[in-house]
């Protein structure tokens, strides 16, 4: 059931309770995750958090827990399955879910007892109706009981007397329900496209829908305004939102900076303005360049890359054409950005807009929000996504996925800044690889067309190879590789056409992860059909594999099965 007033239908009913928050391992679950922590904290209201890093770890932290809570809160997890089929609750169980996967699973729409979705309605979620999908057949059963009953009184032994308004009845039930089954002959095919358009349909930001809430509750700080912010970059980042529903929400996110900024500007308050400012700014959509080399960052960053076809001889040329074209010397871009003279760094936004122009860079500039924790330090959403991703999914044999998620989480406070600067250092390692990996791919042509799609696959032995087992860092390759590719072919039917990545996810066990993103377009509404093809492809062979990542379009296969998988996923999509 869809909450319409979420401080009422949950805030305030969860205020006196325990609470179990079960939060997926992703950068906007984590921004909402701070929120909620802060409220909490705020109002002493007792809850013990659990990370989840799939559908196995979701059920096994729910048995763990069901003894000690009867409100658990789910962030972006649990609303793209029948969560009561999946986890046999007992009947005073609660379930509050904000979930930006889609698409939301019908039986958690109808349900009104347990399960409360943190759902913005005004989405376009594009549910079916309810007498659309069920059918109640227990009036049928009462009219015809009632029938029976009525003729009760006859002896049995006796012929029924012929009665015309009882035939009536039943030829127009009869009729009732060929409509109905009518109508569901053409709805299910629509529920089933429902399901297909699976997880990069991201509508909401979970971060946003908690800031939304402290600020309904007047207990919004700038802390919960920098989280939100960060959760919607995440989004932008990783594509899974289009470029409109950015700029829309981003222009939300500049009323409430403008807000915070003009509050409490008196000389007694100055202190905590100077402390934590954020900012609105058109920036360069440059990776981390204030933090690297002005350099790395352009040989780095998958715009730039992309566009300059920075893998060839020609692209590399380019670039030096471009630096020159600015007038950049190469001891200023190859030494770190803090480090550069005070003359280019205070022009160097517009010189590169000036020169990008020339060189088809047109949108090298985006809106984006910055801030300053004090004088010193300076850091743009941007930058905290992917230091926040690389702490995530960090590579490191000594740290659990839990000590990840902690030390992921203590990087978003703003008095842990030593761990956020050793993220940027993870991140920077990690962007390296990416690049170097995508210019192997596309000089050594792995990147084969199967017909319906596009497919490579990452042996074992590729550089860096253990880092991409990681479902984020693999995503991230995924779409840095269909970009790169597309800029490369010629070939303009493949510039349709969507991407499927295997690499190694396991030696020991012998298996793959393979992740599935859809065609590269500007217009692209994002939708990503693979999570249910990936059901289907793994149904008609029997293939071994494993559906546990909340986003559907990741899944694990056995090595084994990894060429009739892929034989029945281009029937299947042929």
């Amino acid at each position: 059931m869809f909450i319409t007033d979420i401080r009422k239908e949950f805030y305030e009913v969860v205020a006196n309770q325990r609470v179990a928050l079960l939060v997926a391992s992703d950068v906007d679950a984590l921004c909402a995750c701070k929120i909620l922590q802060s409220l909490f904290h705020c109002d002493q209201i007792q809850y013990t958090l659990v990370p989840v890093t799939g559908w196995q770890d979701l059920s096994t932290a729910f048995l763990e827990h069901r003894e000690q809570f009867r409100y658990f809160v789910l962030i972006n997890c649990g609303a793209n399955v029948d969560l009561l089929e999946m986890l046999q609750p007992e009947d005073d169980s609660i379930f509050f879910i904000c979930d930006t996967h889609r698409p939301v699973d019908v039986v958690n729409v109808y349900n009104d007892t347990q399960i409360k979705l943190l759902i913005k309605q005004d989405d376009d979620l594009g549910v079916p109706s309810y007498d659309d999908i069920f059918r109640d057949e227990e009036d049928e059963e009462g009219d015809d009981s009632g029938n029976e009953s009525d003729d009760g009184s006859e002896p049995s032994g006796k012929r029924r007397r012929f009665d015309e308004g009882a035939v009536e009845r039943r030829i127009e039930r009869q009729r009732a329900r060929r409509e109905w089954e009518g109508r569901s002959h053409f709805t299910f095919p629509f529920v089933v496209q429902y399901l297909l358009n699976d997880c990069y349909l991201f509508i909401y930001q979970a971060a946003m829908m908690f800031f939304e809430l402290a600020w309904v509750l007047t207990k919004d700080t700038k802390d919960m305004l920098w989280w939100a912010i960060i959760g919607l970059t995440d989004q932008w980042v990783h594509d899974k939102i289009t470029h409109m529903k950015y700029v829309t929400d981003v222009a939300t996110m500049q009323r409430h900076v403008s807000r915070h900024s003009h509050r409490n500007e008196d000389e007694e308050n100055s202190l905590s303005v100077d402390c934590m400012r954020i900012s609105f700014e058109y920036d360069l959509r440059l990776t981390l360049y204030q933090h690297w080399s002005l350099y790395e960052s352009i040989c780095n960053s998958c715009y730039t890359s992309c566009n300059f076809k920075l893998w060839t001889l020609n692209g590399q040329k380019k670039l030096q054409e471009f630096l020159a074209d600015m007038g950049l010397p190469l001891k200023q871009v190859r030494q770190k950005f803090n480090c550069m003279d005070m003359s280019i760094k205070e022009n160097l936004r517009d010189v590169i807009e000036e020169s990008s122009n020339k060189y088809g860079l047109k949108d090298i500039r985006i809106q984006t929000f910055g801030v300053h924790f004090g004088f010193k330090n300076r850091f743009f959403a941007s930058d905290m996504v992917h230091a926040t991703a690389a702490l995530l999914e960090s590579t490191d044999k000594d740290g659990s996925d839990s000590d990840n998620f902690i030390k992921a989480l203590e990087s978003l406070s703003r008095s842990n800044l030593d761990r956020l600067h050793s993220g940027i250092d993870l991140a920077k390692k990690k962007l390296l690889a990416i690049q170097q990996t995508v210019a192997s791919c596309i000089c050594t042509n792995l990147i084969l067309s199967q017909g319906p799609f596009l497919y490579c696959y990452l042996m074992e032995g590729t550089p860096d190879v253990n880092l991409f087992s990681k479902p984020m860092a693999l995503t991230l390759l995924c779409k840095y590789l269909l970009k790169a590719f597309v800029h490369s072919t010629r070939n303009k039917r493949c510039k349709l056409l969507p991407l499927i990545m295997a690499a190694p996810k396991s030696v020991e066990k012998g298996t793959v992860i393979i992740v599935g993103i859809p065609p590269e377009s500007e217009i692209s509404d994002k939708k990503n059909f693979f999570g249910r093809a990936f059901e289907k492809a793994a149904e008609s062979t029997s293939s071994r594999t494993l559906h546990d990542h909340f986003d559907t379009s990741i899944i694990e296969l056995k090595m084994e099965d990894r060429s009739k998988f892929l034989d029945a996923l281009i029937t299947l999509l042929s």
